[in-house]
């Protein structure tokens, strides 16, 4: 059966999406159902319209830089002279961070024949430091002085060697290589090394370290005690 549209333009505007007519035995979209599709679309084109602006036209944003590294904290140093932070310096530029456990030492894998020995004690962090010349050659870690019976600190000089000595203080208590500086009795020998100060006021060396260091040293060796 053939069918004519309607020429009541007030009735075709209100025929919904449901309702089709079955026109010449094809399906014809109702005049109201494409308005609501244009009207849709219109809209939706209208916000990803409004949305793709907003991204063009937004303000940049800029990721800040990160902040610097905070600057090392120096150590708190009774007092120094720079002999003991320059050692440790040193023996970083000879042989890497340090890592060293309590009773650990490092000597460098050549030592100059020649060039005045000096010692540098730091009791801040509990480290020893030997020089040939201006050149370090070895870093050990010690023990000193505890809480009362600090090692002193200053300039001095070795004044008295003795691969076997014995504290006259405490007990004739043995020092092996022992190398005295202090005219008390105070000096720098193989012994005990716990991590921490724990000494009567000596400087306690790891054993093969004091070894090898008595061949080093002679009397009138400067010795530089910082902390």
């Amino acid at each position: 059966m053939h069918c004519e549209l309607t020429a009541n333009f007030a009735f075709t505007r209100g025929l919904t999406l449901a309702r089709r007519l079955r026109c010449a035995g094809h399906d014809v979209i109702g005049l109201g159902d494409r308005q609501v599709r244009k009207t849709r679309n219109f809209i939706v084109a209208a916000i990803g319209a409004a949305l793709l602006a907003s991204c063009q036209t937004g303000p940049k944003i800029v990721q800040a830089p990160p902040p610097p590294p905070p600057a090392g904290a120096e150590l708190p140093y009774k007092w120094t002279q720079g002999n003991a932070p320059q050692a440790h310096k040193d023996a970083v530029a000879a042989f890497g961070p340090l890592y060293l456990k309590p009773g650990q030492y490092l000597w460098t894998a050549d030592i100059p024949e020649t060039g005045d020995t000096k010692v540098v004690i730091d009791t801040l962090t509990q480290l020893f430091y030997v020089y040939r010349g201006d050149r370090l050659i070895g870093v050990a870690t010690i023990s000193t002085g505890k809480k009362g019976r600090e090692t002193p600190l200053g300039f001095w000089s070795v004044m008295l060697k003795r691969k076997l000595g014995y504290s006259r203080k405490y007990d004739n208590a043995p020092m092996p290589f022992m190398q005295m500086y202090d005219s008390k009795g105070i000096a720098f020998h193989a012994g005990p090394n716990p991590g921490y100060p724990a000494s009567h006021g000596c400087v306690r060396l790891p054993l093969k370290f004091a070894e090898k260091l008595f061949t080093l040293t002679q009397v009138g060796t400067k010795v530089v005690i910082e902390g």
